[in-house]
C-alpha cells in the first residue's frame, strides 16, 4: 500500500467492507497469506475492499492499531473494528468470517 494515512483513513470509513492485513516482508505467516487474501478477492468479487500495509513502512498505523504480531487482519466498516485477529488464517476461515459482514 502506497497510500498516505489520510487517505487510508478515508478508505477505512467507507460503508463498503476493508479487510487490512498488516503484515511484514520478513514474516513467513505473511506470505502464506497472500494465495489466501488472492482466493478471497476472488470470492468477495469486488463486495469488499482489501488493503495491505507493511508495519515497518507505516508505523504509525502499526502502532495506532496496535499491532504487536504479524500477520494481523481488521476489519473496518464505517470506520469502526467490525472484527480482528492476528496470525494465518486459511481462505475457507475467511471467508465464513467475511460473510457475516458482507452483504
Amino acid at each position: 500500500m502506497n497510500e498516505t494515512m489520510g487517505n487510508f483513513k478515508e478508505i477505512i470509513k467507507s460503508e463498503q467492507p476493508v479487510l487490512v492485513d498488516f503484515f511484514a516482508e520478513w514474516c513467513g505467516p505473511c506470505k502464506m497469506m497472500k494465495p489466501v487474501l488472492e482466493e478471497v478477492a476472488k470470492k468477495l468479487d469486488g463486495k469488499a475492499r482489501i488493503l495491505k500495509v507493511d508495519i515497518d513502512k507505516n508505523r504509525k498505523a502499526a502502532n495506532q492499531y496496535r499491532i504487536q504480531g504479524v500477520p494481523t487482519l481488521i476489519l473496518f466498516q464505517g470506520g469502526q473494528i467490525k472484527w480482528r485477529q492476528s496470525g494465518y488464517m486459511d481462505a475457507k476461515k475467511l471467508n465464513s468470517v467475511l460473510e457475516k459482514y458482507v452483504k
